[in-house]
């Protein structure tokens, strides 16, 4: 069996620190929120895709939508209160 190696070197040499800054640390942390609930409204439809919506489906659904709306309406007046602060 012959092993496969690429003939090319990398084209973009990786930096040795891979790490993320705080800073960038920071800003995942503030949308973890929205992210989570994102993934619980995702989590909801998919469950759909193979049978027909019940009433407590159309429920799990409308209160996932409502966690995403408030998710993102507190991560923006977070990003705003911020923006005064510094400003």
């Amino acid at each position: 069996m012959k092993s496969i190696a690429a003939r090319q070197n990398p084209v973009t040499v990786l930096p040795p620190d891979l790490e993320p800054t705080a800073a960038e640390l920071d800003a995942i942390e503030a949308e973890m929120p929205v992210v989570l609930a994102e993934v619980e409204l995702l989590d909801a439809l998919i469950a759909l895709l193979d049978r027909p919506a019940s009433e407590f489906d159309g429920r799990r659904i409308r209160r996932a939508h409502r966690r995403v709306l408030a998710a993102r309406r507190d991560a923006a007046n977070k990003a705003h209160t911020v923006a005064a602060e510094v400003a």
